[in-house]
């Protein structure tokens, strides 16, 4: 029994034995196994292509919108400053042009975060340009999932560059930056009746005009402003006297009319004869008559001071500010001379008088326009005799003793018709206006019906004078 006993742990043992060596053997066959290296190696790589096409997928997802809303934003700002250009400096409404022409540029956009599309349009730079801020953001799942990003901005990306040059804006560019050249003659009207808060008004808006036109780069480009002011007369520079007047150019300086005698003064009236409504240049049988007047005070002095002397084409900001700012009012409104001298400031015809800086480059001078802005408060009611002095009419319409046969409304359509034929763009603001006839004056001298401007108050006259500035300038996007 015992030996029973001893032979069965004696057995047990044996196989505990081999169990033990049966398992090592097992163990050491795993280790010896490269089917495992593989699996694992295969699991890594599966994990990295995954993450690769997924970040490939959030990538190709992030240029598409990006590139979709910066398309977006360019058209957007463009539209919204050519609608500025076109309806007359609202820009409410031109913000609103804008806006529009964005959510339609990205209704074809891949979704981006609800909410996060914040880009706004506003008009900046002195109401000259159409800008755009915000940004909007995009979804980046794959990223977010492959590097184990946490929280919600960390799963997207703003399309825009936070620094702002991705922001879109569109210029309304004159002079350099318009890549065009521009000649811009501006008639002032400073008779008796703008004395007040009308000058003044008139002074803001003719000086907004100036900032907005004369480019600080004139290297290439040149953007150049005359200035025209008129009332009774007007005043040229005395250096140019002797080539331009007619009657009394030499030692006629004085006349006796009807028992008064009358003196030659530093102004001048109308041209009279054939070449009345033309720029021809002045010459023999082609002068312009002095202006005659009786003295006051034992002076020979004209309706226009000295500080209304015109300013030949310039672009001396500085020069066309200061001429702005120093006018003062007197007398009766010749509109017909004005009007003659905003088209002679531009002619090259007369360009000899002026030096290289201020003389008019030739009609058809390629990327140049030629530019005249005819402003006036009131009817054209006076014109002068063959002998320079008023002809003396109440008349509106007949003026039988005017050196030219007709009143000073009809002859300013005859030189408008003219400026126009030499392809001058004719711009023309009355300012608080009462006359019909004088209605019909301005709306008959403008190139067309939206070259015509009827202000009411002064902050529309500055409107007015706005929208010629944005009107006469050219589009581009900036950034």
């Amino acid at each position: 029994m015992k030996c029973a006993l001893v032979w069965r742990s004696a057995l047990n043992s044996g196989r505990s034995v081999w169990a033990v060596l049966a398992s090592r053997k097992r163990w050491a066959a795993l280790g010896s196994d490269e089917r495992g290296s593989v699996a694992i190696i295969f699991g890594l790589t599966i994990f990295v292509l995954f993450a690769m096409i997924g970040l490939a997928v959030d990538y190709a997802r992030f240029v598409n919108a990006r590139s979709q809303t910066i398309a977006a934003t360019d058209a957007a700002v463009l539209a919204g400053a050519r609608a500025l250009q076109s309806n007359g400096g609202d820009q409410a409404a031109a913000v609103q042009v804008a806006e529009t022409y964005y959510q339609q540029g990205v209704k074809s956009r891949i979704k981006v975060v609800p909410l996060s599309d914040n880009i706004n349009f506003f008009v900046s730079d002195n109401g000259t340009a159409m800008s755009t801020t915000g940004n909007a953001r995009i979804s980046t799942p794959f990223m977010h999932l492959a590097f184990g990003l946490g929280g919600t901005e960390s799963s997207t990306l703003p399309l825009l560059r936070a620094d702002g040059s991705d922001y879109s804006k569109a210029v309304l560019a004159v002079g350099g930056n318009g890549e065009q050249s521009l000649e811009v003659s501006l008639m002032l009207d400073i008779t008796g009746s703008m004395a007040g808060q009308k000058l003044t008004d008139m002074k803001a808006a003719a000086s907004d005009l100036v900032n907005i036109v004369v480019w600080q780069d004139q290297s290439q480009y040149t953007s150049k402003i005359a200035i025209v002011p008129f009332a009774y007369d007007v005043r040229p520079p005395s250096s140019i006297l002797k080539n331009i007047r007619g009657v009394g150019s030499s030692t006629n300086t004085t006349q006796k009319i009807s028992g008064t005698t009358y003196n030659l003064s530093d102004c001048v009236v109308e041209r009279a004869g054939s070449e009345a409504y033309t720029d021809t240049a002045p010459g023999a049988g082609k002068y312009l008559m002095g202006h005659y007047v009786k003295k006051t005070n034992n002076k020979v002095n004209c309706d226009v001071p000295a500080a209304a002397e015109l300013l030949p084409l310039t672009s001396d900001k500085s020069a066309l500010l200061t001429k702005i700012s120093n006018l003062s009012t007197a007398g009766s409104t010749a509109g017909h001379l004005g009007t003659a001298w905003a088209w002679y400031l531009l002619s090259p015809n007369w360009g000899s008088l002026w030096s290289s800086t201020s003389r008019p480059a030739a009609y058809g001078t390629e990327k140049l326009k030629k530019i005249a802005v005819l402003m006036t408060d009131g009817e054209y009611n006076t014109q002068y005799t063959s002998q320079g002095i008023p002809d003396g009419s109440s008349s509106l319409t007949k003026c039988p003793n005017a050196a030219n046969g007709v009143c000073s409304s009809a002859q300013a359509v005859s030189l408008c018709k003219g400026m126009k034929a030499k392809g001058i763009e004719v711009y023309t603001v009355g300012f608080q206006l009462d006359n019909q006839t004088a209605v019909d004056t301005l709306s008959t001298c403008a190139t067309d019906a939206n070259h015509f401007y009827n202000s009411s108050t002064g902050d529309a006259l500055k409107a007015a004078f706005r929208d010629i500035a944005l009107k006469i300038s050219t589009l581009y996007l900036s950034q």
